[in-house]
């Protein structure tokens, strides 16, 4: 696939989970310390990084690199975006390939496959360069750390959570959920189950229908229409899928049930904005990718300047984010999904 062109970012308060190259100062030892990140960087030279999101121009690898820009900035350091044009794995070596021959001390990569850069990742380890995945992971032994935006527990625990608050502790709900053999969407909705069988604080609260819309918009709107016609005491809808969410939303919104049957589960803050500012939908969630981006750069600086190895139970700090503890398999949990509302939806474009 053909290069696109990179995009060198000013160190400013957004930043991408980027990686920059390294400028050093000084020769000899200390310079090829500097350019790799060793010795704690302290080589003399600036910290160089490089953000390999899936593809570019995409709004939500926007938000993540801004996040990482931000970061950056903190952390004096030099940071880089690069990537294909189209989520593709075979177009992602290639910038990977590029990144370890530049010497550059991190590489943030958010993974089009999970096996299929391992063999270019291993590469640039070999040349010195610590690779951190985010928001897309590969296997756990090609890369040095994974920066998750959630856990599944949280996932389903939080809109759980939403919709209890919406609809005041009682009363039917449903899920609309993408396709019936979604492994994602599944752990999260038996893990919603089980919390609802066994958690007082939801004793009101039942669960009347799973339906599934396929990741498909007309479907998804025509279930959520046959959910209020056979369920008439609905009093809520959790959808954890964007596609459902959304359909859903624009099934009530020009509907009886607008005000009525609350919805709430995972949705992106442009697609779910005017159901939002209309009052269709209160709240949903999803996470943060400026803050995933942000947490990816400081996570890549730690490995770099010897402060964690990536092993469990490091810890490291994360700016305004605070501190982060390295769980199994290499894994930092940015923590609990972010919750999009009427309050700060329009500081938000993905």
């Amino acid at each position: 696939m053909k290069l696109q062109s990179k995009r060198t970012t000013a160190l400013v308060a957004f930043t991408l989970t980027a990686v920059l190259s390294l400028t050093a100062c000084g020769g000899g030892d200390a310079e090829t310390d500097a350019a790799t990140g060793g010795e704690g960087g302290e080589g003399g030279g600036e910290l160089s990084l490089t953000m390999l999101p899936k593809n570019l121009g995409n709004p939500y690898f926007d938000t993540s690199t801004a996040g990482a820009e931000e970061a950056a900035e903190e952390l004096g350091a030099a940071i880089e975006e690069v990537g294909p044009e189209t989520a593709s794995p075979d177009a992602q070596v290639q910038y990977i390939n590029t990144a370890a021959q530049q010497g550059v001390g991190g590489l943030i990569v958010s993974a089009n496959d999970p096996t299929a850069i391992c063999d270019a990742i291993e590469e640039a380890q070999g040349a010195g360069t610590k690779v951190v995945t985010f928001d897309s992971d590969t296997s756990p032994e090609c890369r040095d750390l994974f920066v998750n935006q959630a856990t599944p527990e949280g996932i389903a625990a939080k809109q759980l959570e939403l919709i209890a608050e919406q609809i005041g502790g009682a009363g039917e709900i449903a899920i609309l959920s993408a396709s019936a053999n979604a492994t994602n969407q599944n752990a999260w909705i038996e893990m919603m189950e089980a919390e609802l069988e066994s958690n007082a604080d939801y004793a009101g609260i039942e669960l009347v229908d799973i339906v599934y819309g396929d990741d498909e918009d007309q479907k998804s709107f025509d279930q959520t229409e046959a959910l209020l016609q056979n369920h008439p005491d609905l009093k809520g809808i959790i959808s954890p899928t964007t596609v459902g969410i959304a359909a859903a939303a624009r099934y009530l919104q020009d509907s009886e049930s607008k005000g009525q049957v609350a919805l709430t589960g995972l949705g992106t803050p442009n697609q779910m904005r005017p159901y939002v500012e209309d009052g269709t939908v209160e709240a949903f969630a999803l996470w943060n990718p400026g803050d995933l981006g942000y947490l990816a750069t400081f996570a890549t600086a730690a490995l770099i300047n010897g402060d964690i190895t990536g092993e469990e139970g490091d810890t490291f700090e994360a700016g305004r984010l605070g501190e982060f503890t390295v769980e199994a398999d290499g894994v930092v949990v940015l923590g609990e999904p972010f919750v999009f509302d009427a309050e700060n939806i329009a500081d938000f474009d993905f």
